[in-house]
């Protein structure tokens, strides 16, 4: 009895040693097909500026793919500029155009013609609270008080100075110069003295060289239209294409050395916190789990583990596109920078993306989006328009 209980132990044993040494489930493995040299990632914390900081890491990464030398822009300058601007929209407007923290990456590159760009150092998010981030929460209590009583209010007629300025206008520009800091007149950079015109002219950056690209079918493909978004206050045109040629213009730029400001929805469960942004095929990767219909459905979203692993990915087509946007499931939400194409260790096909949350995630900052992912929730991108294929450019009449 002893030497079988003993052997009966020594088995279970063997049994437990074989159990440990399964491998483990390695979850996304990637391996980079193409990567864009970019700057470093940014934080825009508690404040709704994504549209600012991506695009500014999109006009950077021109300048590096133009042989210009790293650039670090401030965020700061055109976020202050463009709440003024947006801010005179709403009160013009009565209320109609909302004012709120979002933008549109149309707003950098007409900010930048028309106010200027100024480094960073002249004009840190933060500084004038004792952060070195931004914290908007305050200055957007306060500011939106104050346009909404102008633009809503029952005044039937505006104060000005003696000069013709309105009272409003300089009592929301004095809350933002509090919060935000002045914005410098001149400055010195490398030695020379600069206005944040002059900074931006020497550059090399025009804002004629970028093109917004969309996909919706309830405008003419090849045409252009306003894209429908609160966001897009001033009203910026979009070139519509088919989805199929606007993900060609995603590979075509990238494989070329051309960078994208990527505007998306990043709501969705398959958008992580932790570095990855997927669409999995849930009826696919319950047919691979050799689990039955009824436990996959009461299995808990991490239970099925759809954005953990490579997965098989859902494409959606052209009407699925636009009946999420139709819908409101596909909201304009967030703005990254895509500069690179990679692949997990099943050949699934993804997108090196720069994102302004800081160092966060398993990737320091990084997401890898899948094809499938932007092929969906993709709202909006800026693009060199060398960067299009030219049966597309040409399509569209850009030349």
């Amino acid at each position: 009895m002893k030497k079988i209980l003993t052997a009966s132990a020594l088995s279970l044993l063997c049994v437990s040693g074989i159990a440990q040494e399964q491998p483990k489930d390695e979850g996304f493995v990637f391996t980079t097909v193409k990567e864009l040299p970019i700057t470093s990632v940014k934080n825009q914390n508690r404040a709704g500026t994504c549209w600012c900081y991506s695009t500014m890491a999109f006009l950077e990464a021109e300048l590096l793919r133009m042989g210009k030398g790293e650039y670090d822009f401030s965020e700061m300058f055109i976020v202050h500029n463009t709440y003024l601007d947006r801010a005179d929209k709403a009160v013009r407007t009565h209320g109609d155009i909302s004012f709120s923290q979002g933008g549109s990456f149309y707003d950098v590159i007409y900010g930048m013609k028309q106010f200027g760009l100024v480094p960073e150092a002249e004009m840190r998010p933060g500084v004038m609270y004792g952060d070195t981030l931004s914290n908007h929460t305050e200055l957007t209590a306060v500011s939106d008080a104050v346009v909404a009583a102008i633009a809503k209010g029952r005044l039937s007629k505006l104060q000005s100075d003696n000069d013709g300025k309105m009272l409003w206008k300089k009592s929301i520009e004095a809350i933002h110069d509090i919060y935000l800091g002045e914005r410098p007149e001149k400055f010195t950079y490398n030695g020379k003295e600069y206005t944040p015109k002059s900074f931006y002219e020497s550059t090399g950056l025009n804002p004629d060289d970028y093109v917004s690209l969309t996909s919706y079918t309830h405008h003419p493909f090849y045409s252009q239209f306003v894209l429908e978004i609160q966001d897009n206050w001033r009203w910026a045109l979009s070139y519509n294409l088919p989805i199929d040629e606007l993900m060609q213009v995603f590979d075509h730029a990238i494989m070329n050395g051309y960078s994208i400001a990527w505007g998306s929805d990043v709501s969705e469960a398959g958008f992580t916190r932790n570095g990855i942004a997927v669409m999995p095929d849930a009826e696919k990767a319950q047919e691979l789990s050799g689990s039955d219909m009824a436990r996959w459905l009461k299995m808990k979203p991490e239970e099925k583990q759809l954005n953990t692993k490579p997965q098989p990915q859902k494409w959606c087509t052209q009407e699925e596109r636009q009946l999420a946007y139709d819908n409101w499931e596909t909201t304009d939400d967030h703005g990254m920078l895509i500069y690179g194409i990679a692949k997990d260790q099943e050949g699934n096909d993804y997108y090196l993306v720069k994102n302004s949350w800081g160092k966060s995630g398993k990737y320091d900052g990084i997401w890898y989006a899948s094809k499938a992912f932007v092929r969906y929730k993709t709202m909006n991108i800026l693009v060199h328009k060398n960067a299009l294929p030219k049966d597309i450019a040409k399509k569209l009449g850009i030349k």
